[in-house]
């Protein structure tokens, strides 16, 4: 199968395009420069030059391909819609990628009770809407003979298998650890997030692209820690003890920008036991606070 990907060069697309290849498949990746374009050539992936906003570049490249995967930018609604526009009618499949910022409660560092499930009814914070408006746009291409997918992953951890090895939210945490010698965490750090391996969050998309049906909608979760808990396995990684310390949000915004310090003081807690039964999704590697530990941030610890 020739599959067109958005986000090719990207932590969460990048990943996924290696296990497409891995599964047989054929990529062409979107690419915004002639180096990004190389670097996805030295991936096996076919470039294909172009961004977001070059609406006609998205069109021909997906009504070319097999299936489509938009791994690039949640917050790009105009993509989306261009994409979805350009399958309307061709039963061709495309996997939209959102996040599930979207159920963030900014409780600066609280903790937080409720776990969504995909019916959950959702009342985003204003800076969330768009996103989930976005969403509802792709799932409703279904209606429009688009077999059309949104996948919602969570806090997504481990080393990626494409050009963009890291996440951003884990390697944070450890640098400012090191920079300050403690850990930091927004508020007490007793607020939860789901979390996922990155090599887990691709099956899960694999999974989808062979079985999910049109108008589908998964969270992508594997587990859930306290921002707390994470901070102390830095901390022991970084050999530093158990010992952290409370961010201001304040400080938080100067050092991470509002979105990301309101963003890690919230609970973001999803449930995806629906990917699980429905995809025959299971997730096999290491949970979060192990993977610190002792899995993808061995090299970080020095």
């Amino acid at each position: 199968m020739d599959v067109f990907v958005t986000g090719a060069t990207g932590y969460i697309g990048g990943t996924v395009s290696a296990r497409l290849i891995q599964a047989g498949h054929r990529v062409h990746g979107l690419a915004r420069n002639a180096e990004r374009a190389e670097r996805l050539e030295e991936h096996g992936i076919t470039p294909v030059l172009g961004t977001l906003d070059d609406f006609d570049i998205l069109t021909t490249a997906a009504q070319s391909a097999d299936a489509t995967i938009n791994a690039a930018n949640a917050d790009h609604p105009y993509a989306a819609r261009a994409l979805a526009e350009a399958l309307e009618g061709s039963g061709k499949k495309l996997l939209h990628t959102s996040g599930t910022s979207i159920v963030a409660d900014n409780a600066s560092g609280q903790p937080g009770d409720i776990v969504y499930r995909e019916d959950t009814p959702l009342d985003p914070l204003p800076e969330k809407a768009s996103r989930v408006a976005t969403d509802r746009l792709v799932v409703a291409a279904a209606g429009k003979g688009v077999h059309a997918i949104v996948m919602c992953p969570c806090l997504i951890y481990g080393k990626g298998l494409g050009v963009r090895p890291d996440s951003i939210q884990v390697p944070m945490f450890i640098d400012m650890a090191r920079a300050s010698g403690v850990p930091r965490h927004p508020g007490p750090g007793l607020n939860i997030w789901s979390n996922v391996h990155i090599e887990d969050c691709a099956d899960a998309y694999i999974a989808a692209l062979e079985h999910a049906a049109a108008g589908s909608y998964f969270y992508v979760e594997s587990g859930e820690d306290s921002m707390l808990d994470l901070n102390r396995a830095v901390g022991r990684l970084l050999g530093l003890g158990e010992r952290t310390e409370t961010l201001s949000l304040a400080d938080a915004v100067r050092a991470w920008g509002a979105p990301m310090a309101l963003g890690m003081g919230s609970n973001v807690r999803v449930n995806a036991d629906k990917a699980r039964d429905v995809l025959g999704w299971a997730p096999v590697q290491r949970a979060l606070l192990d993977d610190i530990e002792n899995g993808s941030y061995a090299d970080r610890a020095a």
